[in-house]
């Protein structure tokens, strides 16, 4: 994806930084793709109807539908096809009046969260279920990663890429590919299996992630790139 920001990434090559990703060492991580958040029928959703702000909800539910859960699932399929690693971050509380959440979670507004272990709410929507043996991180947080085992797990299974998707771009998808690069993973994030509340957030903070903390790719490339890298692990094999 070609990066307009140039001020930030004058000095990046023209070529960009080519990523070679081990299958063996990538895992997918789908984060808070739940139904509180992008199902019609899901919490959110009603709240927005119910306060006369559906129209302005509109693009975000609509994109998820026709974009990013068959992205999702796209690559779902792929990874689970191949035997790789497949892996979810959930916003999920132990406490049901939510005490043990972080205090971002607890602000009036969008963010004020209350999704307790066990609530309809906090199960992934249906066509992206976790298998029994997939991994699942609750988090009461924004990154997947800060306030869980998520990093110690990677490091367990020898991981050194992610390929991150989900909702929404610009809050938990943009603090766990900070938190990814950080920990000194290499990170791929999916554009149009991510949403934000509106385009112009979404692109804005893909322009802003591109390049130093990710390589943002599409669906089609991420799974191009994979082929080709499984393709010559069994040459090498």
């Amino acid at each position: 994806m070609e990066n307009e920001n140039t001020l930030y990434y004058q000095f990046v090559p023209a070529e960009g930084r080519k990523i070679e990703p081990d299958p063996a060492k990538t895992a997918l991580l789908i984060v808070d793709m739940q139904n509180q958040f992008i199902s019609r029928d899901g919490l959110d959703a009603q709240i927005a109807l119910e306060k006369g702000m559906w129209d302005q909800w509109a693009y975000f539910f609509d994109r998820i539908d026709e974009t990013v859960i068959p992205n999702n699932k796209k690559l779902l399929d792929f990874f689970r096809a191949n035997t790789l690693e497949v892996t979810y971050g959930r916003i999920a509380c132990h406490h049901k009046d939510g005490r043990d959440r972080s205090p971002v979670q607890r602000r009036p507004g969008w963010n004020n969260i209350l999704l307790p272990i066990g609530d309809p709410g906090a199960e992934m929507v249906d066509e992206l279920k976790p298998l029994d043996d997939e991994i699942v991180v609750n988090k009461t947080t924004d990154s997947v990663l800060s306030g869980t085992n998520y990093e110690f797990l990677l490091r367990n299974m020898g991981i050194e890429t992610v390929i991150c998707t989900g909702v929404v771009t610009d809050q938990c998808v943009a603090s766990t590919v900070r938190s990814l690069a950080d920990a000194g993973f290499e990170v791929i994030l999916v554009e149009d299996a991510c949403c934000a509340a509106t385009q112009q957030l979404h692109d804005a903070e893909i322009m802003i992630m591109n390049t130093i903390y990710c390589e943002v790719m599409s669906t089609d490339e991420a799974i191009e790139l994979m082929s080709q890298q499984l393709e010559k692990t069994t040459q090498n094999a």
